[in-house]
């Protein structure tokens, strides 16, 4: 973070002093909410939570090099005391991103945004110093705490935005007004949050609501694939510019194919040019990922040759999105367990069904490890059953359903597709899982592992990766 005194933070967040011996001591370092994380000239910020009060490590985070604590209480160590630490947190935020200047680009989705926010973070960074939203840290905390990581060296600052409700993304954009603002798509994840996809696609379009108008410089960048975020292009002031498949599209792929492991290769046109790309990810539906951060690129400077070639470069930066290993046996473990929802899980399971072709081809075989989508409401069944048939059309060689109601409609769905015999199984939980695959794999096999996180398929994959771990459980 910019180096601001403890003074200065107290008269942005409204603050009082407490235990403060030297008001112009300023803090250097990160802001964190985890004592663990604390570094020389670190801001600790308390939060309360369900288990865990933030409060209680106060003297030990002090201890181990903060300047002081945000809090909302005196802690005996010094202290910034507020009414709200999130919102006192969201003012300062708010405050660096203003003083710095730098340039804040802001997306959102149902489905991609991680990945997709990676790939413009590794494109940008060859054009100019990038702060990035971490994993997914993309709501009321994690946010501020991103933008508050940017320094004066600074040139772009790119931040995710999740919402689980009406209102949310219009509430972060307020803590880091973007000026360019990428929705990627509208689906169902969240949707028994939401009411329905017209609900979701007004909560994400709330995003490019709040850019500034096109002579202020405010891009919105939309997805010109998908009519409900295309149609936002009425609810912006902003200037807009398309990407997608489309032929209308300003940043378009043409003659998009998959190399034999399964990744994609296009070529790349915008308004400057065309190139080739061949990306390190897996699936196709990374294609549409890759041209939104291309057109965030594009809008940012960056010619298509040098776009192209970032593309081509950038890999995976989060964990368990498309981590793909192979192990010594020969047997390829793809680790999508972060998350689902069933856009997500189709386009894993066409991505398994694109690395499977070789692998059958030489007597291997594709299996798909999945578990709850979460969130989904009343369309949660319907949901269950259609991405248990897609596993048999796709021709996936095994399904293992894992974990109760809804992995049993999993498993259903493929037996009225056409499953027979032991093509589906539904076992009970993770560490079934993992006994049935240690038993069954052979060299030359591709397992996809994925669910909702709340599930914690991720101990699966870990699992198959070393034959001495057993499931930790959660």
């Amino acid at each position: 973070m910019i180096a601001l005194s403890l003074a200065e933070i107290a008269a942005i967040v409204g603050g009082q002093s407490h235990d403060i011996p030297d008001p112009a001591v300023q803090v250097t370092g990160p802001v964190v909410i985890d004592s663990r994380e604390v570094k020389p000239g670190s801001l600790f910020a308390a939060f309360a939570g369900e288990q865990v009060d933030g409060h209680d490590y106060a003297t030990r985070a002090v201890e181990a090099g903060a300047v002081a604590v945000l809090a909302t209480r005196p802690v005996g160590v010094p202290a910034v005391v507020v009414d709200d630490v999130q919102a006192a947190l969201g003012a300062l935020a708010r405050a660096v991103v203003e003083r710095l200047g730098t340039d804040v680009v802001a997306l959102t989705g149902s489905a991609g945004k991680t990945s997709t926010k990676d790939l413009i973070a590794q494109v940008l960074q060859r054009h100019a110093p990038t702060v990035w939203t971490p994993g997914s840290l993309n709501n009321e905390i994690g946010l501020p705490l991103t933008a508050l990581r940017a320094s004066d060296e600074t040139q772009h600052l790119v931040l995710e935005m999740g919402a689980r409700g009406i209102g949310h993304i219009r509430y972060l954009t307020g803590l880091t007004p973007p000026r360019i603002g990428l929705v990627l798509n509208v689906g169902t994840a969240h949707i028994g949050e939401f009411g329905g996809r017209e609900q979701i696609a007004q909560a994400k379009g709330e995003l490019v609501e709040a850019l500034p108008p096109a002579d202020k410089g405010g891009v919105a960048v939309l997805n010109a694939d998908d009519p409900l975020v295309r149609a936002m292009a009425a609810r912006t002031r902003a200037r807009v510019i398309l990407f997608g498949e489309a032929r209308e599209s300003d940043v378009r792929a043409e003659n998009v194919r998959l190399t034999e492991n399964g990744q994609p290769s296009f070529s790349l046109h915008t308004p400057t040019g065309c190139s080739d790309v061949t990306l390190r990810l897996y699936g196709e539906h990374h294609v549409s990922n890759a041209l939104a951060a291309a057109a965030v690129a594009h809008e940012l400077g960056m010619a298509a040759e040098e776009i192209a070639t970032a593309l081509s470069e950038a890999g995976t930066l989060s964990r368990w999105r498309m981590e793909v290993t192979e192990r010594p046996d020969g047997v390829t473990i793809v680790n999508d367990a972060y998350n689902a929802n069933p856009e997500s899980m189709r386009a894993a399971l066409r991505a398994l069904a694109a690395m499977g072709r070789v692998a059958q081809a030489q007597g291997g075989r594709t299996w798909a490890v999945l578990g709850k989508m979460a969130e989904l409401g009343d369309a949660s069944l319907a949901e269950h059953d259609a991405v248990g048939r897609l596993a048999v059309r796709l021709n996936v060689s095994k399904l293992v359903a894992v974990g109760d109601r809804e992995a049993s409609w999993l498993q259903l769905g493929a037996y009225n597709e056409g499953s027979w015999g032991e093509e589906s199984v539904h076992v009970s939980d993770a560490q079934a899982a993992v006994d049935l695959l240690r038993r069954e794999l052979r060299p030359g096999d591709v397992v996809l592992v994925k669910a909702s996180r709340s599930v914690g398929l991720e101990q699966v994959a870990l699992a198959l990766l070393d034959s001495e771990s057993e499931v930790t459980g959660r």
